[in-house]
């Protein structure tokens, strides 16, 4: 069995473009660690304490193998991928998180606003170590994802632990069909600064914020707060810099054999060349970090907060012969600055982190928005009818 379980991989590395196309050493290389795998799924037969399920042996080396890749990279079992394939892409209830893998385990990436997980008080950067009885390390992410769905009013354990704690903190929460909040709007400064919040940068949530741009005026100062934005196409997140710079470079897309793809800013769709801040955290997740890379690699504007989370990728499905797939990276996004997001996220150049009260559940005092306060300052600072 241990050597059907290698021949397995054989052909999963075939399939990966590992043997045949790469020069002879790499080859060789590569099925050198054939036969050490094999040698040690022949110890693991004879040797083990007692006499070990080989299947589950080889399904947690190709789950391990797909995830020491990348976050998004996942192998799917046969049941998994049926059950993926299935999987209604929209009108599920959810807890109201957005979550990838960080360490081996599922990583809060952001809450959505009236949620579930928002009462629960989970934040961005909990880690949920289990589902059920099930730990998120032994999961795909896109398994991940599909349990935290499911029907109105059920409900669902998760254990989770918070960076404030030691020990990971049991909590029940009831699915539901959260509504996305609205655009949020503010004016600051006397009516200088129209401060825009869009959450998830959908198709129709950019177009309200172009509307609000072009009603605003040539004048207005921008300040946009993509923290905790995690949902929404790439191509949208292009579109929504490309309101604020006129032409240029604003990403890049490539991989091994994935044709490179050039995103240039179209003069026609530029709106703004008020001045400019962005917020963003560690919650700020895929199109918006495309946003917020453009703006600041090519100094449009000021960045101003956390690192950001660190999402761009393009996936490819590939299924295999026994019903399984898995779900491959073969492209990534990478800034005008020619860094790739997914491996460098993105560093705003006036980097504002949380304080140690901002990291406490509970407060008596009001906390302060510094990042937001910061923004305002860099904003006041500068006149209006700058040049792109």
């Amino acid at each position: 069995m241990a050597i059907f379980a290698a021949l397995g991989l054989g052909f999963l590395f075939g399939e990966l473009g590992w043997f045949g196309v790469h020069a002879s050493g790499q080859q060789d290389g590569a099925y050198r660690q054939m036969a050490i795998f094999r040698q040690v799924l022949n110890k693991i037969q004879t040797d083990y304490v007692t006499d070990p399920s080989i299947n589950d042996v080889t399904t947690g080396a190709l789950h391990g193998l797909l995830e020491s890749l990348d976050a998004d990279s996942s192998y799917l079992t046969p049941v998994e991928y049926k059950v993926y394939q299935q999987h209604p892409a929209s009108g599920v209830a959810q807890v109201g998180v957005t979550v990838s893998k960080r360490y081996g385990y599922a990583v809060v990436v952001s809450v959505l606003p009236g949620s579930a997980a928002e009462k629960e008080h989970i934040a961005d950067g909990d880690v949920i170590e289990s589902i059920g009885e099930q730990s998120t390390r032994e999961l795909s992410l896109p398994v991940i994802r599909m349990l935290l769905e499911g029907k109105p009013g059920s409900t669902v354990t998760l254990s989770v632990l918070r960076p404030a704690k030691s020990e990971p903190e049991k909590l029940t929460l009831t699915r539901s069909i959260t509504a996305t909040p609205a655009l949020g709007e503010q004016q600051y400064e006397n009516s200088t600064i129209l401060y825009l919040k869009p959450g998830a940068l959908t198709a129709s949530r950019v177009d309200e914020i172009a509307a609000r741009l072009k009603a605003a005026g040539k004048d207005r100062k921008v300040l946009l707060d993509l923290r905790d934005s995690a949902g929404g196409d790439a191509q949208d997140g292009l579109r929504l810099a490309n309101f604020f710079v006129k032409q240029g470079t604003l990403a890049t897309l490539e991989g091994q054999k994935f044709p490179r793809q050039t995103f240039s800013a179209d003069p026609a769709a530029f709106i703004s060349a008020a001045p400019l801040a962005i917020l963003v955290n560690r919650g700020t997740f895929g199109a918006a970090e495309l946003t917020a890379a453009a703006i600041v690699d090519l100094k449009r504007g000021d960045v101003v907060g956390e690192r950001t989370f660190g999402q761009g990728t393009v996936q490819k499905t590939i299924e295999l012969p026994d019903g399984a797939a898995l779900l491959l990276t073969v492209a990534k996004y990478e800034g005008p600055n020619g860094k790739k997001i997914p491996d460098e996220a993105v560093l705003p150049n006036v980097v504002i982190g949380p304080t140690l009260e901002d990291e406490e559940e509970e407060s008596p005092q009001p906390k302060v928005d510094q990042p937001l306060l910061k923004a305002i300052e860099l904003l006041k600072a500068k006149s209006t009818g700058i040049s792109s």
